[in-house]
Order: C-alpha cells, then structure tokens, then sequence
C-alpha cells in the first residue's frame, strides 16, 4: 500500500491539459485531471462508451453538453454524465488550477 494525495506533484504550469490515471481495471477508470485555463478542443465532443461522474476538487470549470445546456461546476459540485452524452469543457479559471476527479464506470 502506498498513501498519496490528489493535490500534491501537480506541476505549477502545463502546456495541456493533465490526464493522470489513478486506478483501473475493466470495470472502472478513476483519474485526476488538472487544467489551468485549458478547454476541450472547439471541434468535437467527448462521447464516451462509459458513464462518467465527475467532480472538481478545487477551481472553477464550465461544462457545456451538445443539447446547448451548459452547467458551472465550482469546487465540490459534481455530476453524473451518462455513456454517449456529447459533452465538453468550454472554460476552467484561468488563473488557477482546476483539479478534478473523474471515475469511468460501464453502464447499468
């Protein structure tokens, strides 16, 4: 067993966003995600084969979903996107980290 913490060994400046797996199997993918003003990409959507719950740590983030809804996600909100639900991140406070958590799990 080894004891770590979410928010140490972040580094103080990324060129892109920082997808770090925590734990996974075939089951379930947890990972944390550290983003420092950074978007998804503007073409495309994430549309995952596994339902997603997701959390934000620490910062400020905005979710936008392709039905045009867009959900402003600040530090302990979190929410449960299902499989194939077209979504991306279109802000995360700039001056700041954002750390997440997100955990990907198959669907009931």
């Amino acid at each position: 067993m080894k004891k770590t913490n979410i928010f140490e060994s972040i580094p103080p400046k990324i060129q892109e966003e920082l997808f770090e797996e925590i734990l996974s199997n075939e089951h379930i993918v947890i990972e944390r995600i550290v983003s420092y003003g950074h978007t998804s990409p503007k073409s495309g959507w994430y549309n995952q084969e596994r339902d997603e719950w997701v959390m934000v740590l620490e910062g400020e983030a905005v979710l936008c979903f392709e039905d045009e809804k867009e959900l402003r996600l600040k530090a302990g909100d979190y929410l449960n996107i299902p499989a194939h639900t077209k979504h991306k991140v279109s802000w995360t406070k700039p001056e700041c980290k954002t750390v997440w958590l997100a955990i990907h799990y198959q669907p009931r």
